[in-house]
């Protein structure tokens, strides 16, 4: 199939409806029929305020986080026009791939 590689970049402290940011993209991909989505936590990065955000042993508010799916054009374009709605503000990159699955199904 050919659509998006979607990753929006977030931290473990951000908050949408009073859900982490990243579980309330998650929940609300899989709602919109979003065939999967990954949630990557990172050890450290800087964003458009070039303030240092970072895990710390204590404190993983800070943490960096990416949420990364693999769309098709019409669930971009589906996923896009929610957020929109709801009013998120959130930086991403979306780039144009190739996915599907390889070999059978495990039984």
């Amino acid at each position: 199939m050919k659509g998006f590689q979607v990753t929006f970049y977030t931290q473990q402290d951000r908050r949408h409806h009073h859900k982490p940011m990243a579980e309330w993209l998650l929940l609300t991909a899989r709602d919109l029929g979003v065939r999967g989505a990954t949630v990557v936590a990172a050890s450290e990065g800087f964003g458009q305020h070039r303030r240092i955000h970072s895990a710390h042993f204590f404190d993983l508010a800070d943490q960096p986080l990416e949420v990364v799916l693999a769309v098709t054009e019409d669930e971009c374009d589906r996923l896009f026009d929610h957020l929109r709605k709801e009013g998120v503000h959130l930086f991403y990159v979306k780039a144009p791939v190739e996915f599907g699955m390889l070999g059978t199904p495990d039984t």
